[in-house]
């Protein structure tokens, strides 16, 4: 007899060898019959599988949100059943799921289209509709191989090869078709439901290596319920419409072009907003940072200390001068390597160690808007979202552990109030812990976490249900724990911005001291913190979210003043001198064409005031205000409109001084 741990706490004791379908039928065929999986000391695994003795056991519906990766993961599998039923030869790859659904890879002589969908999906329904179990066997190593040679599977002979020894070699079958799979699966392929649509195609090559076949890729989706799926496909829709590439084309704040890949041509509506970006970052910062900046390239040497060079250099920007390269040889040429800088900390330190510090000089907190460079991979370029060049704002704090907690709940402080003035109401909070291969003492981890988790406790205290906070055991960085913060956007997307990390590593390496109180010398905790991010990456989310639509204070343009007839063109120059002078970014348009052409295209381009006037409105000192995304318009005295945007205008850190 095995016994059994429940969630419950409760135990009971079954035959040898009771799988978990076993088990939930002894409990209640209602129990097996609406459990898809399970989880066995904490992990997920097939209903099928034998229990060992002491195993603590968890049984998983459909509806379960742990099930959701389980029925992509088995949609993949039917997927690729499907398109091999339809088109035989086609070699099939891998099948992973990803956020928000999954891809399979093919090899096949002529690349899928979204047109060949249709035929795809209603081929997986039929699959699905038959409902055949999915069964696992465990497979020699040359049986694998000798299978998939037979069947002309030249990939999945390499992915047996490239299977460690010591790991089981698992084949999953559904109905007559197989596949080499670590799974696990739900039950059956009827599981899968019929929530799930193919959603684009896509050119990957195989391993990812450019001098290996290029592979189709076909990515799906898939949810337990109807409802879910077409709420992301509302989502993905409402998504294309709020592309930042597609509106900053649209509003014409900025470009990307083949001769600068990952880096971005400002244009100057774009550089304003990107310049009110930074403008209200530092006002929020200067209280209490004081504002630095290191240089953009360092001798190799530095990136050493730092140990970038060792683990991170594959992402790196490396430099010689001109003369190096053209001359090699020179002894008169400065062979030096550089390094252009991926990120502002070992800049930081080093302007913290110019000169003696003392406890009572603790904490300095250290400030940059520094432009970093980033080797990322031209397929994982994404506009502003993932870029090579960006510009980081970064702060480094530098502070004794007894000021550590203080240090974290200030930055968590400003994060969050920052955050609420962008708009930013939904938030979460997660603390990485130590990983496996980490620096630093148990001791320094212990503290460092202890402190952490009550910031986290008073986050979650202090916030209600706006901000909810989480663990993540085991992701810490390798050098300190730290904490994410992750933005729900107005559509309801997800987005990873600001980050607390506590450093033991980099004052070690550098030799970063300060005198304490007793005259000793001792390391300080360093602490990294960033709140937008990548200002580019940062902005392009608030394009996105604001659909163009921005508060009037980060608007490019504000305000354009729109003539009916050249009757009121120096009336127009008039009122654009009033809003000039009362701080608003004004323009006038006296353009020979029709108010309803202008009034089109500036809706278009996103600007959210226009102030109309012709004959009568001149005579009268009036001007027609149209806000962007209403049809409504208000007549009302010059002074008193620009008076009103002006006040709207105001930064949300400035309302009220």
């Amino acid at each position: 007899m095995i016994t059994v741990a429940f969630p419950d706490g409760a135990q009971r004791q079954f035959p040898d060898k009771s799988s978990g379908l076993d088990v939930a039928k002894a409990i209640s065929p209602s129990l097996a019959k609406r459990t898809v999986a399970m989880v066995v000391d904490g992990a997920l695994a097939d209903l099928a599988d034998p229990l060992a003795d002491g195993a603590k056991i968890e049984f998983i519906g459909r509806d379960d949100p742990r099930a959701l990766e389980l029925i992509r993961h088995d949609c993949a599998h039917v997927l690729a059943e499907a398109v091999q039923s339809l088109w035989p030869g086609t070699q099939v790859t891998i099948g992973p799921v990803i956020d928000n659904g999954f891809y399979y890879d093919f090899y096949k002589s002529e690349p899928f289209t979204p047109e060949d969908f249709p035929r795809i999906e209603t081929k997986m329904r039929e699959i699905i509709a038959r409902d055949a179990p999915f069964t696992k066997e465990v497979w020699s190593r040359d049986k694998a191989r000798s299978h998939f040679e037979t069947q002309g599977e030249a990939f999945k002979v390499e992915l047996v090869d490239a299977i460690p020894a010591d790991q089981d070699l698992k084949i999953y079958r559904q109905g007559d078709w197989l596949d080499l799979c670590r799974g696990p699966h739900m039950t059956s392929t009827g599981r899968i439901g019929q929530a799930f649509k193919l959603m684009k195609v896509a050119g990957a090559y195989w391993r990812g290596d450019s001098t290996k076949p290029m592979l189709s890729r076909i990515y799906g989706t898939a949810f337990a319920q109807q409802a879910d799926l077409d709420l992301h496909v509302r989502q993905i829709e409402e998504a294309e419409k709020r592309d930042h590439r597609k509106i900053g084309r649209e509003m014409d704040l900025f470009h990307f072009q083949e001769e600068g890949p990952g880096v971005v041509f400002w244009h100057s509506k774009g550089w304003r907003m990107f310049q009110q970006l930074v403008a209200y970052m530092r006002r929020r910062l200067a209280a209490h940072y004081e504002e630095v900046n290191a240089p953009q390239i360092l001798d190799k040497s530095l990136w050493e200390t730092s140990g970038h060079w060792g683990w991170y250099s594959d992402n790196m920007f490396a430099v010689k001068s001109a003369t190096a390269f053209l001359r090699p040889n020179d002894p008169e040429a400065d062979q030096r390597l550089f390094a252009l800088k991926p990120m502002n900390c070992p800049g930081h330190v080093q302007i913290f160690k110019h000169g003696l510090k003392s406890y009572r000089d603790l904490p300095i907190r250290l400030a940059e808007f520094g432009a970093v460079h980033r080797y990322e991979p031209s397929g994982a370029l994404h506009g502003l979202m993932r870029v090579r060049g960006f510009t980081q704002d970064d702060a480094h704090v530098f502070c004794t552990e007894e000021q550590l907690e203080y240090e974290c709940l200030r930055i968590n402080d400003l994060m969050l109030s920052v955050y609420r003035d962008f708009g930013f109401e939904e938030l979460v909070v997660k603390l990485s812990t130590r990983p496996e291969k980490r620096v630093g003492s148990d001791a320094s981890w212990d503290l460092a976490e202890a402190i952490m988790k009550r910031v986290l406790d008073r986050i979650a205290a202090q916030s209600g249900n706006r901000i909810r906070t989480a663990i993540n055991e085991g992701e810490g960085a390798f050098y300190g724990p730290k904490f994410e913060y992750t933005l729900r956007d107005a559509i309801g997307r997800d987005w990873q911005c600001g980050t607390t990390q506590v450093d033991f590593n980099l004052p070690e390496r550098f030799d970063a001291f300060y005198v304490a109180a007793d005259g000793s010398k001792q390391r300080p905790v360093m602490v990294h913190r960033a709140i937008c991010g990548s200002m580019e990456r940062f902005l392009g989310i608030l394009i996105e979210s604001y659909a163009g639509h921005f508060p009037l204070w980060l608007a490019p343009e504000q305000v354009v003043v729109a003539t009916i007839t050249n009757e009121a063109d120096d009336y127009a120059h008039k009122v654009v001198e009033q809003a000039l002078a009362a701080g608003l970014r004004a323009r006038a348009d006296l353009r020979n064409e029709k108010i309803t052409y202008k009034v089109r295209e500036h809706s278009h381009a996103k600007v959210p005031a226009l102030l109309v006037v012709g004959r009568k409105e001149a005579a009268e000192g009036l001007v027609s205000v149209r806000r962007l995304g209403s049809s409504d318009q208000k007549v009302l005295p010059v002074g008193e409109a620009l008076a009103a945007l002006a006040q709207e205008a105001t930064p949300p850190d400035l309302v009220g001084r």
